[in-house]
């Protein structure tokens, strides 16, 4: 059993060191008027001095160890475990006060209760998606041996097709499932520009028009993660029947925003509050698996971002504001 060490309170640490300040002051005045006699004022003051200086000096360690290493060390745990959520970060050796201890063992519970919960529901999702794929191939086959089947009636080949759709929307939506918890667990971390992340436009969206203004500004999100964002969002407005996608970056009180606004019909007001809901979608008749504003939602908050949907007169128009 570990030797249970003891810890200073916060309270005590900051008196102390006010206290310290104070009895050093005294001192030195004390000890400067009767020494300067004895020994010269000039002689006293530079002895006096080196003693103050070298005890302010002591005082500054002890709030270094017990107040600003801890703090830097918890910091660097917190950055540690956001660089890498699935990796194992090294937990802080210095804590300090009582109250800092107390502090950094509460973050660091935090910290494995939500690696624990990640983990439990990717390793479902895993295992969900990996079990589904076997009836889901045995769906398929059957369907293409039906189909090259003779004698079916114009119902039973209507059925057919309907199995058959129904089994394609499975492997969409297991698709659209991989696709968000990618979303979330891979990170994305530097900075890009839509020159970058548009450089094969063509394959990205061949059948839409993409109008870019400030193409060079840089965004705090890698040309992967800006890429992904693009392709849902250029996908759905072309998926809702738009022909123009335009693409413009600003500055809006200190952070740095990207729009994208397209002239599609845009979003109905009873669907607007439901849009970044997950399985939600208009397409559903269409293999629409309702995972795409999910996905780009999932992976801007995974990085600091948001993105909020701006109501507009005509197509729909979405903001994504980078933290500053």
């Amino acid at each position: 059993m570990s030797k249970r060490r003891w810890r200073p309170s916060l309270g005590f640490v900051l008196g102390g060191g006010l206290a310290g300040t104070l009895v050093i002051s005294l001192a030195g005045l004390v000890l400067f008027r009767y020494l300067g006699p004895e020994i010269g004022y000039r002689r006293a003051a530079v002895l006096l001095g080196l003693c103050i200086a070298g005890a302010t000096a002591v005082l500054g360690w002890l709030l270094v160890r017990l107040l600003l290493r801890p703090i830097h060390a918890l910091q660097d745990y917190a950055a540690q475990v956001q660089a890498d959520p699935r990796g194992d970060s090294a937990p802080p050796s210095h804590f300090g006060t009582k109250e800092l201890h107390a502090t950094a063992r509460s973050v660091m519970e935090m910290a494995k209760v939500l690696k624990d919960r990640e983990s439990s529901l990717r390793s479902y999702s895993d295992h969900v998606t990996h079990e589904i794929k076997t009836p889901v191939a045995a769906i398929r086959a059957a369907v293409e041996l039906l189909e090259d089947g003779v004698g079916l009636s114009d119902q039973d080949r209507a059925l057919v097709e309907q199995v058959g759709g129904a089994g394609r929307q499975i492997e969409a939506q297991l698709g659209a499932l991989r696709s968000a918890a990618r979303a979330r667990d891979v990170r994305h971390v530097g900075s890009s520009t839509l020159a970058e992340a548009l450089a094969d436009r063509k394959a990205l969206l061949p059948a839409v028009h993409v109008g870019v203004e400030d193409a060079y500004k840089p965004l705090p999100l890698a040309a992967t993660g800006l890429r992904i964002v693009l392709e849902q969002l250029i996908g759905n407005a072309a998926a809702h029947g738009a022909g123009t996608v335009d693409l413009s970056v600003r500055d809006a009180g200190g952070a740095r925003v990207l729009r994208v606004a397209d002239d599609g019909p845009g979003i109905s007001d009873g669907n607007r509050a439901r849009i970044f809901d997950p399985y939600f979608t208009t397409r559903r008749e269409s293999d629409g698996t309702g995972m795409g504003l999910t996905i780009v939602r999932t992976l801007l908050q995974a990085h600091g971002a948001q993105i909020d949907y701006v109501p507009d007169a005509g197509g729909a128009v979405f903001d994504i504001q980078f933290a500053p």
